[in-house]
């Protein structure tokens, strides 16, 4: 059983091989408050990207509001030109029914 075992388990870096996800082993911190620092840094990192990408997303969204407010605006616009009602309107309620006057 010990064939199956021993697939199953992570291959070891040595000292100079790259870790999956980062830097060379010989970039790594070598003390406790090298590694807060380390950790410090890149979680700030990734805030300092979360909020780029945050603001980005807020950004198009506001974006896509102005223009699904614009193409709200120019449909009404052009129901009222070819003489439709806009939507959202009960041509009965404004007394607007065209065939009843």
């Amino acid at each position: 059983m010990s064939n199956a075992e021993d697939s199953v388990k992570p291959p070891e870096l040595s000292g100079n091989e790259s870790a999956p996800g980062g830097s060379l082993a010989t970039n790594d911190p070598k003390n406790v408050q090298e590694l807060t620092n380390y950790i410090q840094s890149m979680l700030q990192q990734m805030q300092d990207r979360f909020q780029t990408m945050s603001d980005q997303i807020i950004s198009r969204i506001d974006d896509m509001g102005t223009r699904i407010d614009d193409l709200e605006h120019n449909i009404n616009d052009l129901m009222v030109q070819t003489g439709g009602t806009a939507p959202g309107t009960n041509p009965e309620a404004s007394g607007q029914n065209n065939g009843d006057k």
